[in-house]
């Protein structure tokens, strides 16, 4: 016999074998002396997450079985035998935990008692998101709003944004939801990226189909909750008829490189779901499965260390279902996150003169939304130190005081700078809320208007995509010449000059710089700790004992300079652009030092150069019919200087 035909008859012999025990197993599992609940029980039970069960979402325990920790150590784990199960990963996440994060539940019963009228709607707008399976159970079966009170009886909701609230989104509208607003398959469906699932275990135990399904991979699964407008009201309650963007992650990352192609192209999944390097087989307990290449690990991280670990020590008054190693894993991959993939930072020595030493500190945004993004309370800021030769310090900037407050910053917030030349200045990257009378607040319902938000733009940022009603610059960032523009606009980068008074000091220095992040201030609890609830006074008594300190996300330094005095003094030329904005696209350079002016360039926001002018006979530049932002680079014996006019 040829052995070509040998090999092939034993192929099939195989492969009837096989197809054949796949049909036992599943007659087998169906009609099992153990039902589908006994079953979910023995492997779920233990575990401390829920069972529940309404006919239209399941909560996580359900899923635990197949897709948690495999004892056998087959399924759910990689190459070097780690437990990469999805729900061992997701289980001490802020998603897993959403629905018991204390800081969340005490700012509802803060908003609610400003507005105790609006508690229905207030709680109803939030448990949309941060308990979907029971806001939405009670959208599925007409029972009406879904508030706290609902949410403590409902294991469903308290499962958070659990495997279903994901897996069970539809198609529709994906891409174009906020708010809270979710459309859910009306069918026992999960939608799964992979081709031809194995259904039999997950239809005959859990009563779930597996679907495989495209769009799951989509970053719109994630645009209905990380885009969220509130409905303003005034400081009597009463509706402005204004919405206010309260976060807009998503639109951050529809404005960006990341979504436009390659090579940055990335979406939330990629990023916050990495690929597994090695196939892994993805169900528990069934051996003859193939393994899938492509998995993506449910990291499910971001950027709030301090509240993983505010939750982790609270654990059993707050209802944790993760033990003290998976809450330790997911805090270190968070941190590794923020380290790694937030901020570049860079520090460079300019010159000396004047007395003064010069210092340039530019800073890299490589997340593919706003750094930082998301809740309102988010800063970064930067601490730039000069230090003598025997240690003292000559110069500081953003230092954080004992307090965890920034040395420096204002009473009510700190503007953006493009050059700091005192202690009194620090750079803090933060988006800054307003009232109706433009006085800050951080009681979310209030909030009318953004009064500063500088935070650091993504790769590929513009301020003409369709997304940047929802995304805009405010305050002093939008005038300065290198913010989110480096010859282009998108660059996703600012630059700090530090001019440091030397005030005679000759010998040597050190200078240090760095960006540091804090997930939740101080500042920002103000109003609330000033209202008490038991929900707000079971967090302040966890924040007072929690360690508040920052998390270092970048540095730099130069670690000896010799100061040298007696270099040419650095003088500013004076000359400004004008008017700007312009209506009709006419622009004068005047002041008394136009003179020294030798070229003028014009780009588009693109970085494209569509007029240039060598000899400056009129201080007059007529720019592009086209409305929108240009470039203006002028040079002359001062170096260059960049300049943003707005056409409209």
């Amino acid at each position: 016999m040829h052995k070509h035909l040998k090999i092939g008859i034993v192929l099939l012999v195989a492969l009837t074998t096989y197809l054949a025990s796949i049909a036992n197993y599943q007659w087998s599992r169906s009609n099992a002396y153990h039902g589908p609940n006994e079953i979910n029980f023995f492997r779920g039970n233990n575990i401390g997450l829920p069972l529940a069960d309404n006919g239209y979402f399941k909560a996580s325990g359900n899923c635990d079985g197949c897709h948690g920790y495999d004892e056998t150590m087959e399924a759910n784990v990689n190459e070097a035998g780690d437990d990469i199960s999805p729900v061992t990963m997701w289980r001490g996440t802020m998603m897993a935990n959403s629905a018991k994060d204390p800081l969340w539940r005490a700012k509802v019963s803060h908003e609610v008692a400003i507005n105790p009228s609006h508690q229905e709607a207030l709680e109803d707008k939030c448990t949309s998101c941060h308990a979907p399976m029971g806001k939405y159970s009670h959208v599925e079966f007409n029972i009406g709003p879904y508030g706290m009170d609902d949410l403590e009886n409902d294991s469903l909701g308290m499962d958070g944004v659990s495997c279903l609230a994901c897996h069970k989104q539809s198609t529709q509208d994906l891409g174009n939801l906020n708010s809270g607003n979710l459309n859910f398959a009306s069918q026992p469906v999960a939608f799964g990226p992979f081709g031809k699932p194995f259904e039999a275990p997950m239809q005959d135990l859990v009563g779930i189909l597996p679907v495989e399904s495209e769009h799951i991979q989509d970053a719109g699964i994630c645009a209905g909750c990380h885009t969220l407008l509130t409905n303003s009201v005034d400081l009597q309650g009463t509706s402005t008829g204004e919405t206010f963007v309260e976060q807009a992650t998503y639109h951050e990352w529809l404005n960006s490189a990341y979504n436009d192609g390659e090579p940055l192209a990335q979406t939330c999944q990629e990023c916050h779901m990495p690929e597994e390097d090695a196939d892994v087989i993805l169900s528990a307990g069934y051996s003859e499965l193939f393994p899938r290449s492509g998995v993506r690990r449910h990291e499910l991280v971001g950027g709030n260390t301090f509240m993983l670990k505010l939750m982790k020590d609270n654990a059993v008054s707050i209802g944790l279902a993760a033990t003290d190693e998976v809450m330790d894993s997911t805090i270190a991959r968070t941190t590794r996150m923020l380290k790694n993939q937030t901020v570049d930072l860079d520090l460079e020595f300019a010159t000396f003169a004047n007395d003064t030493g010069y210092f340039e500190v530019r800073l890299e945004n490589k997340a593919g939304h706003k750094f930082p993004s998301g809740y309102p309370a988010r800063r970064a800021f930067v601490e730039f130190l000069v230090l003598q030769g025997n240690g003292d310090t000559l110069f500081q900037s953003g230092l954080m005081n004992p307090d965890y407050t920034v040395s420096g910053e204002n009473a009510d917030y700190e503007p953006h700078y493009n050059v700091i030349n005192s202690p009194s200045q620090a750079q803090i990257y933060e988006m800054v809320m307003g009232d109706v009378n433009s006085n800050v607040t951080t009681v979310l319902e209030r909030a009318y208007v953004h009064l500063k938000d500088n935070r650091l733009a993504p790769a590929g940022f513009t301020t003409s995509h369709a997304a940047y009603d929802t995304t805009q610059i405010v305050g002093n960032a939008l005038s300065d010449s290198d913010f989110n523009f480096e010859g282009f606009e998108g660059s996703g980068t600012d630059m700090i000059r530090y001019h440091v008074p030397l005030n005679g000091y000759n010998g040597t220095i050190k200078v240090i710089a760095r960006m540091k992040y804090q997930s939740v201030p101080p500042r920002f609890l103000t109003e609330m700790f000033a209202v008490s609830t038991p929900e707000i006074d079971a967090f302040e008594s966890m924040y007072n004992n929690a360690d508040k300190s920052p998390v270092l996300i970048a540095a730099d330094s130069i670690l000896s300079i010799n100061v040298v005095t007696d270099v040419a003094e650095v003088s500013e030329p004076d000359i400004v652009i004008y008017p700007n904005p312009t209506t009709n696209g006419l622009v004068r350079l005047k002041g008394k030092d136009v003179n020294r002016i030798t070229s003028v360039q014009v780009f588009d926001v693109k970085g494209k150069l569509v007029s240039k002018h060598s000899q400056l006979n009129n201080t007059t530049i007529e720019l592009p019919e086209s409305q929108g932002v240009y470039i203006i680079r002028y040079e002359g014996d001062f170096g260059f200087r960049v300049r943003r006019v707005l056409r409209k």
